[in-house]
């Protein structure tokens, strides 16, 4: 497994000694799921970045020595953290990575004004290639000493089908081509996959970006044997830009497509991530999200609540969900004082001004709803920007609406997460953007993300909804979220791949 981020982070104690904890994150946490999946007998190393000065730290002592057993982060998971140049990292995911990449693929450029490729772009973009060439270099090294063991060293060969490598996201596009480029010969016992847990933007879009780049990137991924994608329309897009800027053979092959290019056949296909419903619910009867529970029935008084859990990402579109809900009270006054509108958010990659300002406009429009609407004995809105897992899945279980309305989105898990963790049954309002809704369409309410008024009429329907009503959708959404845990959309792309899925 290679990402960006691991699954174990650490930290120092105030002795200096190192204390590692689990990795956050939805993709992380679904990832690390699927491979627990896999049972205590597979062998599995989870290639990452060392994020902070402690990971750092850690990834130093694991020398040769310490390299047979390794750091783990539970669940069996061997952990290999590459110490990345600070600099190299911060251009390679700040500026290319989540400044460009990021952007194309969910259509945010202010087109106007962004973006300009000058060449402090093309400096940045020599980092993501270090970048990548250095999880090539570890995947290389990891796949060929795994070749030179015997069993009896400390780790079984590979089985028949070889070595499997699951490569994630925009972050190491290019690491698919660097690594079947340096196995060589020795590529034919591996199976590599390349996951996209973003959207990927249409060609006359994708176009924005330099044509070195967006052929390299579109070239690195089809190194790959398979290429991922949580809905169909990203897994289309992605065949059609190979086709326009590669000229590539693409075929359809029944549920997948398979690309042709430079002699190589990657086959692309559609792997829709759901949750693990019965740990998900396991986790929110513990004591600290019961008491999250309690506060906010407490804070509610007996009122309807809507419900948002996001990053303060510029994706998430949480400046149009709050005019939406400001519209429904304006419009709808019927509503005032009998309901709250509960806004949790995560902050989200404060290192790019783009995002200060849109958390700062966020807390900005939070206010003035405030302002304009509350009373002495009622308060329209809370808004609470900060990291808080237990008070996220107590929001879940206590809501009779749930607003997801990105204005484009890989998948989303809150939207399936929501309806599993309800109590009562919530109404779901879900942008049409959000990849989730190739699956949630039926039982959910539909919106134009940009559309304001569109989206507060959805809030007036979803809390008018009656009560057998809203059960039955959010049950139907419960039903369909946990079809595809983790473990099945690890395990599907496995399985293309051929031969024993525990390596």
């Amino acid at each position: 497994m290679a990402s960006n981020r691991g699954p174990v982070s650490y930290q120092f104690g105030p002795d200096g000694s190192l204390t590692g904890q689990r990795g956050g994150g939805g993709m992380i946490a679904g990832v690390r799921e699927g491979l627990a999946a896999l049972g205590p007998e597979a062998d599995v190393t989870w290639i990452c970045t060392a994020l902070s000065d402690a990971d750092r730290a850690a990834a130093a002592r694991q020398d040769a020595a310490a390299r047979a057993e390794g750091a783990h982060a539970g669940d069996g998971i061997g952990v290999r953290m590459l110490d990345i140049p600070p600099d190299i990292f911060d251009r390679a995911y700040n500026h290319v990575a989540n400044s460009a990449l990021w952007f194309v693929h969910h259509l945010l450029f202010d087109t106007p004004n962004q973006p300009q490729f000058g060449h402090e772009f093309r400096r940045d973009w020599e980092s993501y290639l270090v970048y990548n060439e250095a999880f090539a270099g570890a995947l290389t090294r990891e796949v060929l000493s795994r070749r030179a063991l015997s069993p009896g060293v400390g780790r079984k060969r590979p089985p028949a089908g070889g070595t499997r490598i699951l490569i994630q996201d925009y972050h190491l596009c290019l690491a698919p081509r660097m690594l079947r480029d340096r196995l060589g010969e020795a590529a034919r016992d591996v199976g590599i996959v390349h996951f996209s847990h973003t959207p990927w933007a249409p060609p006359d879009y994708y176009r924005l970006l330099p044509e070195l780049v967006g052929r390299a990137l579109l070239d690195g991924i089809l190194g790959a044997d398979r290429a991922g994608f949580h809905a169909e329309r990203w897994a289309i897009a992605f065949v059609q830009c190979c086709a326009a800027m590669l000229g590539a053979d693409v075929a359809a092959a029944g549920a997948t497509w398979r690309v042709t290019y430079r002699g190589h056949v990657t086959e692309v296909a559609v792997h829709p991530l759901g949750v693990d419903a019965r740990a998900l619910r396991e986790r929110a009867r513990a004591g600290d999200v019961q008491a999250h529970v309690s506060t906010l029935r407490a804070a509610a008084d007996g009122r309807k609540l809507i419900v948002r859990v996001d990053r303060t990402e510029l994706s998430k579109n949480i400046v149009r969900g709050l005019a939406a809900y400001r519209e429904l009270l304006t419009t709808r006054p019927q509503w005032r004082g009998r309901v709250v509108h509960l806004a949790f958010a995560y902050p989200s990659r404060s290192a790019l001004a783009e995002y200060r300002a849109y958390t700062d406009r966020v807390r900005w429009l939070a206010r003035e709803i405030t302002e304009e609407f509350a009373t002495p004995d009622w308060n329209p809105l809370v808004l609470e920007v900060k990291d808080d897992y237990p008070r996220s899945l107590a929001a879940c279980a206590v809501a009779d609406v749930l607003l997801v309305n990105p204005v484009r989105d890989g998948m989303n898990l809150v939207a399936q997460e929501g309806p599993v963790l309800s109590e009562r049954g919530c109404a779901l309002v879900l942008s049409r953007e959000a990849g989730a809704a190739a699956t949630l369409a039926a039982d959910a309410l539909l919106v134009n993300p940009y559309d304001i008024t569109e989206t507060a009429e959805a809030l007036h329907q979803a809390l008018v909804m009656p009560d057998a009503e809203r059960q039955r959708r959010s049950a139907a959404l419960a039903a369909i979220a946990a079809a595809d845990p983790p473990a099945r959309w690890l395990g599907g792309q496995l399985a293309s791949l051929g031969s024993d899925s525990r390596a």
